[in-house]
């Protein structure tokens, strides 16, 4: 019997000072003509619900940053605690459990799969876990209900407005309950009316399910939301002013 904890929202948030924490963390990388240096010293501690946004101009490694937290990258040196172990010491399967059952990810593009349905593309991180379709489609269809497309659940990505697939791509991103959201410019193809729409939806979702977030982003609006906002500077992360 399958013991996973999926989508359950809490009244509660406890924070704890070694939930996650980041030291050291360098990436660089070589062009034919150059050597560029984007983080140098990268460190910061994030508490769990705790909510935390990135912003600056294009190119000073924020994407860059995100990536690294979730593993989808990997730093030229530094460690990333996570409940007092050092995930980028993970093998890659131990690497793949965590990233899956851990963190949630929405991108500015959202990479649906257009040919399926929203309920279909919900549902994909339960079946890599190895769940059965059943509890899957179940899952899948009680998170779509939340974020706001009861009506839209068996309709296809492709037939869904700009807004409705970015909320099928946070209803992928936290159907399993994860403790740490990644956002990178997750309403960066959206209008001021979705963009407002998907700001409100992620901060309560943030108080419900009591997960921490960070969120790359250029939108203003949405940095104000988050708790603290901090940006890159020659490499460095330093509090946004």
């Amino acid at each position: 019997m399958d013991n996973m904890s999926y989508y359950k929202p809490t009244d509660t948030i406890e924070c704890n000072a070694d939930f996650l924490k980041v030291r050291g963390i360098y990436k660089s990388f070589n062009s034919s003509s150059a050597h560029l240096e984007i983080l140098k010293d990268i460190n910061f501690d994030l508490a769990k619900g705790e909510t935390m946004s990135i912003v600056g101009a294009s190119g000073i490694g924020k994407s860059t940053l995100l990536h690294i937290l979730g593993t989808l990258d990997y730093p030229d040196s530094g460690t990333i605690s996570f409940l007092n172990e050092d995930i980028l010491r993970y093998d890659s399967d131990k690497l793949a459990k965590f990233r899956n059952e851990s963190i949630g990810f929405v991108f500015q593009f959202h990479h649906l799969l257009s040919e399926f349905a929203a309920v279909e593309n919900t549902m994909m991180p339960v079946l890599i876990k190895g769940t059965g379709k059943k509890k899957a489609k179940e899952a899948a269809e009680e998170i779509l209900i939340r974020v706001g497309l009861k009506d839209r659940i068996n309709s296809r990505v492709s037939v869904l407005s700009g807004g409705e697939q970015q909320r099928v791509a946070i209803a992928r991103a936290l159907i399993l309950n994860p403790l740490i959201l990644l956002a990178d410019e997750p309403t960066g193809n959206l209008d001021k009316r979705n963009s407002e729409q998907v700001h409100e939806l992620l901060m309560e979702l943030n108080r419900e399910l009591g997960m921490s977030m960070v969120v790359v982003t250029h939108n203003m609006e949405l940095a104000s939301f988050m708790a603290r906002c901090v940006t890159i500077i020659d490499g460095r992360l330093v509090e946004a002013g």
